[in-house]
């Protein structure tokens, strides 16, 4: 097989079924060499489409050497040291990017985004909720949550305290993957499947949810939701909010462009332009009512906010007098602090 889509050697949890709860992927493969395709889909014995296998000492073995045969040696190396574990092992190939149909599959897609080997939207996660569970995270690792309780009596018994950090379909993304040129003040808000480029600073209280997140640099003190990508030089001020297509955004996908501004408290329905800025508290939606003001300040005609998607250099504040929400042009784009955000 040529022009396979992705590869990933993982190694997971399972629960007492064989079910997969989760699965870590050391270094997935994008688009590999056909080389390195064929060496993977021969040795399995696969041909075309979407394939999640599990990996036994043999097959492991024999991969490891295809895959030093067709120059892959450090894809060969980690094969080696998976050899090494009693865990449950699984190769996942994926031909096309089709929609993931298992968890091993969706959690290489998640993988894909953290690696920064794709962006948000570059891939097709349609029906990833279906297909991952909820899982206890834990300080033990992923437990299902009907065999929580029996687990949690077993560490009483041995005088042992099992944590449990969060019950979610998704981990931390710090669990699986750390990006080069970063700064996460709380690594729990940031989800598996955020993209985050060189130079993003996520703060205390800055969210990044899966298939969405920043160019970089940057500055996240707000929420990034899912399917929302903010570009270079970009600010998200202190609780400010995106509207993903999750939190009712519709078929509209939000964006924010390369050096904007959301203050403190704002909020965007609608995708930004390049060099825009919202004050702070205020909410724009599609249907906000807008006082479209030329470069005077003198009041041009009132548009719905969507009209407005997308477009570059305005500024939205709200009439102090009046409360009237309002538009103009954006004359100082914001300038990031070169110190503080520097990784």
């Amino acid at each position: 097989m040529s022009n396979i889509y992705s590869i990933g050697f993982g190694i997971g949890t399972c629960n007492s079924k064989g079910d997969w709860l989760e699965v870590y992927y050391p270094k997935p493969l994008f688009q590999p060499s056909t080389e390195v395709a064929n060496a993977v889909t021969e040795t399995l014995g696969v041909t075309e489409g979407n394939h999640s296998l599990p990996l036994d000492s043999t097959q492991l073995h024999k991969l490891a050497d295809a895959l030093h045969g067709a120059g892959a040696a450090d894809q060969a190396e980690i094969l080696q040291q998976l050899s090494n574990t009693q865990r449950p092992l699984a190769v996942v190939i994926l031909g096309t990017d089709d929609a993931p149909q298992t968890v091993p599959e969706a959690y290489l897609k998640l993988h894909l985004l953290s690696h920064r080997l794709v962006k948000p939207h570059e891939t097709k996660l349609d029906g990833i909720f279906g297909k991952l569970v909820n899982v206890a995270w834990t300080n033990q690792g992923a437990i299902d949550l009907e065999e929580l309780p029996q687990r949690q009596l077993e560490a009483r018994l041995k005088g042992e305290h099992l944590d449990v950090s969060c019950v979610d379909k998704f981990p931390k993304m710090t669990n699986y993957v750390v990006p080069t040129g970063v700064r996460i003040a709380h690594t729990a808000r940031v989800r598996l499947g955020a993209y985050l480029g060189e130079g993003t600073t996520i703060m205390h209280e800055g969210f990044v949810n899966f298939n969405a997140g920043a160019q970089g640099p940057g500055m996240i003190e707000g929420r990034i939701s899912a399917g929302v990508f903010v570009g270079a030089g970009s600010d998200l001020g202190g609780s400010s909010s995106t509207m993903g297509t999750l939190s009712g955004g519709g078929n509209i996908v939000i964006s924010v462009g390369d050096n904007c501004l959301l203050g403190a408290n704002a909020g965007v329905g609608i995708p930004l332009g390049d060099r825009c800025t919202v004050e702070a508290g205020l909410y724009i939606t599609a249907g906000t009512k807008v006082a479209l003001l030329d470069d005077s300040g003198k009041l041009v005609e009132h548009i719905k906010a969507r009209e407005l998607a997308g477009k570059s250099d305005l500024l939205f504040r709200r009439n102090s007098t009046n409360g009237a929400v309002e538009c103009l042009t954006n004359k100082s784009a914001i300038e990031l602090n070169e110190a503080l955000h520097s990784n």
